[in-house]
């Protein structure tokens, strides 16, 4: 007998339709010789090995595993599949096949997935949001999928999601399906009008931070503007504390990014219970990490840290102590807001709009320029500063010096309050709702990603504005882009004050925000 189930199969963020069909053969009972169980369309070890989970469940379930010749084919057969998430529904395609799920055959409007355990429990998969839009898209109404997934596949309107915790619950939710019963369990469904990004709970703050007010000027542009801001001072100046707190002065997300960063972190593996990610993310990886760690990769991609950094932040904390060759594949990346990874079979595509945050030491010691004394040799410092490439610095918009804090900032208790996240988000959030009337319409949403033609569309300066803009690129010795970049982060100045022009002083601040570029790389 032949039954047909549905399933699918990610690839990069997005999942296709995989009809998964179960042929039972009968065959002659000659001896103990144990009928063949044969898995076909291009499966990886994982499924291959499914065979004997398969086996142990359906039998420690309470039903009967069938005694004939079973083939499962995997359809589209020409693409390969891979992971534990076809369990579930090749089991009920063998149940289904031996009439154990009734004789209903409305097999189409039902896809299911999850990994078994041999004691038929179901486990959770990856990818379970994608899935779940793959599904929508092709009309498909049910979803049978694991417990723990069930919270983020919910999130898609316009389908039944039903959570299942074992093979058992599993098979009779499909029998009810496939004959159109009312089921015992109803579908999860979440309100999505309780949604309110702005409810996200930080456990940092703005406030936090005492003293760094150039910094923190820094970051305010910085996140205003979508611009990539490196960090420069020693050890103990507060970088790392005013990096981590950049996502909570980041404008709060609205549903369609949330539900961007949760496809990517659920291909990951990482939403678990979670559901919808509500908050920016903040990724942060170690310095040893690997190409492929940061970009993405495998022999079928996965998204790497820049794209898990998606729409929120990517940490980079001592970049000089980072690989060259590591930190130079973030060239793309920075500049398309996409990671392209092609290998033989296939080439795919993984969303990577990050905003960038480094930080390193102004030399070896780390104590070049400040109260302390520098042990460094001139050579040392250049050979440190040298390890990160021009055409890199030229992609980070703001450089600023992070100086040690002084001790009446740190303990006076004549000093002002600092500001909140909220306050500072509150201007950010003015200065991307000018940004996104200016530019929407060309499906551009920040300054940092003008193109030349809006560069020169949006970004006019009066004569005064231009004498200090061609000094600077005479001083400094700045490339073209790091012209464009001024221009950019003026710009944002700019719709920070409110102003419709860039005026001399938008000008000056944004040539102050490149000007580790004499010190350093002139």
């Amino acid at each position: 007998m032949l039954f047909l189930v549905q399933s699918a199969a990610v690839y990069g963020i997005d999942a296709i339709i995989v009809d998964i069909e179960v042929n039972l053969q009968p065959v002659p009972k000659e001896g103990d010789v144990i009928p063949p169980f044969t898995i076909v369309g291009l499966p990886d070890a994982a499924i291959r090995e499914s065979r004997e989970r398969i086996k142990a469940a359906i039998k420690n379930s309470g039903f009967f595993f069938p005694f004939h010749k079973t083939t499962v084919n995997l359809a589209p057969a020409d693409v390969r599949k891979e992971g534990a998430s076809f369990d579930l529904p090749i089991a009920l395609g063998i149940l289904g096949a031996s009439g154990d799920l009734g004789d209903g055959q409305d097999a189409g409007s039902t896809m299911s997935i999850g990994e078994l355990s041999l004691d038929g429990r179901v486990r959770a998969v990856r990818g379970a949001l994608s899935i779940a839009l793959a599904a929508r898209a092709k009309g498909i109404t049910n979803l049978i999928v694991p417990e723990e997934n069930a919270p983020e596949a919910a999130v898609v309107q316009e389908l039944n999601v039903y959570p299942v915790h074992d093979l058992k619950q599993a098979a009779r939710l499909a029998k009810d399906l496939s004959g159109g019963q009312l089921t015992f369990v109803p579908p999860m469904k979440l309100d999505l009008a309780e949604f309110k990004s702005n409810d996200s709970n930080y456990n940092v703050d703005f406030s936090e931070v005492r003293g760094q007010q150039s910094a923190k000027r820094a970051l305010e542009v910085a996140s205003a503007g979508g611009h990539n801001i490196l960090f420069i001072g020693p050890p103990g100046s507060g970088k790392t504390m005013l990096a981590k707190r950049l996502p909570t002065i980041l404008p709060p997300l609205e549903f369609e990014e949330a539900l961007e960063i949760t496809k990517i972190h659920s291909v990951a593996g990482l939403t678990g219970r979670s559901g919808l990610i509500r908050e920016r993310p903040f990724k942060s990886p170690h310095h040893t990490v690997s190409h492929a760690g940061l970009i993405g990769g495998g022999s079928i991609p996965r998204p790497g840290e820049v794209s898990l950094a998606h729409l929120g932040v990517l940490f980079l904390d001592e970049l000089p102590e980072f690989d060259r060759s590591v930190l130079e594949v973030l060239r793309q990346p920075m500049e398309d807001k996409q990671v392209t990874i092609s290998r033989a079979a296939s080439s795919l595509t993984f969303p990577s709009n990050f905003t960038l945050v480094a930080s390193m030491n102004p030399c070896p010691c780390g104590y070049f320029g400040s109260t302390r004394d520098c042990k460094c040799s001139p050579i040392q410092i250049q050979r440190y500063v040298g390890k990160i490439s021009g055409p890199l610095m030229d992609r980070i918009d703001i450089h600023i010096d992070v100086p040690a804090v002084k001790f009446k900032e740190l303990r006076g208790k004549n000093v002002e309050p600092a500001e909140s996240s909220s306050e500072v988000r509150g201007r950010v959030i003015r200065a991307r709702e000018i940004q996104n009337k200016r530019l929407g319409g060309d499906g551009v949403y920040s300054n940092s990603a003008m193109s030349p033609k809006q560069i020169r569309e949006y970004c006019g300066l009066d004569t005064e504005c231009e004498t200090l803009l061609e000094k600077a690129m005479q001083r400094q010795g700045l490339s073209a882009r790091a012209h464009d970049r001024i221009l950019k982060v003026a710009r944002t100045i700019a719709d920070l004050a409110g102003s419709e022009k860039i005026e001399a002083g938008h000008i000056s601040e944004a040539i102050n925000f490149r000007s580790l570029d004499r010190n350093y790389w002139a």
